[in-house]
């Protein structure tokens, strides 16, 4: 059974959510202070998290912050206030998608339904190496020179779905659908946002890449010299 972890003060809005959530057969835990929230998230590691911006004594996104040092469970924030800033802020925290105050439950229920997909659909795929770069796709990790990357959910499926084509280029709308948990039509920046963050971490300068280059007015596609699949060179 899928777990969700919700971190919302709000008694009542868990309460609601813990009964319709249930419904659609997901087990729910809920917590209203971060400090409990982190506890739950440790000790039950929960399939997704459901996490309030505006928090008592930390607030959504500095809780954020410390699950993506610890965790690359997908998040859904929300907000009351739903400004563009705060999808800015969220998205480069590392949040996979943000619904403001108030929204529909069955909206919710669909976006959790995405970035479940995204986050399990390519479980089946084999690791694969290029040079130092290993991606192992069934646990969706990534390592460099054998460093755990702890890439989010968004930037592993970017990663994901251009080292999956090698040479081919992927438009901003292919990596927008592979990444459709943000509102793509209200935030178009999310691809760059996503795309930056994971070349931060992958150490490549986009003026001399290894790994992923920029086309120019069209998008992104993955140079990185393939090695073989990481089973095929363990043996």
């Amino acid at each position: 059974m899928t777990t969700i972890l919700i971190i919302d003060d709000d008694q009542k809005l868990n309460e609601l959510l813990k009964g319709f959530l249930s419904d659609f057969g997901f087990r729910v835990l809920a917590a209203t202070h971060p400090d409990k929230g982190f506890k739950k998230l440790k000790q039950k590691a929960p399939d997704l998290v459901i996490l309030d911006v505006m928090l008592p004594g930390m607030d959504g996104f500095e809780v954020c912050k410390k699950i993506r040092q610890q965790s690359a469970v997908p998040i859904i924030m929300l907000t009351a206030r739903g400004e563009l800033m705060d999808k800015v802020v969220g998205l480069e925290l590392g949040a996979d998608d943000y619904l403001p105050k108030p929204f529909e439950p069955r909206e919710l229920v669909a976006r959790i339904h995405s970035v479940l997909r995204r986050s399990k659909k390519i479980d089946d795929a084999r690791p694969q190496v290029f040079g130092p770069l290993e991606i192992d796709f069934p646990r969706q990790t990534a390592s460099l020179d054998g460093r755990n990357l702890e890439l989010t959910t968004n930037e592993f499926a970017a990663l994901a779905l251009l080292a999956g084509s090698p040479g081919k280029v992927f438009d901003r709308d292919q990596i927008l659908q592979e990444l459709r948990g943000i509102d793509c039509d209200a935030f178009n920046r999310s691809v760059d946002i996503t795309m930056s963050r994971l070349r931060q971490k992958l150490n490549d300068n986009p003026q001399k890449p290894v790994f992923i280059k920029t086309v120019w007015g069209t998008g992104y596609v993955f140079i990185g010299e393939a090695s073989g699949d990481a089973e095929n060179l363990a043996e």
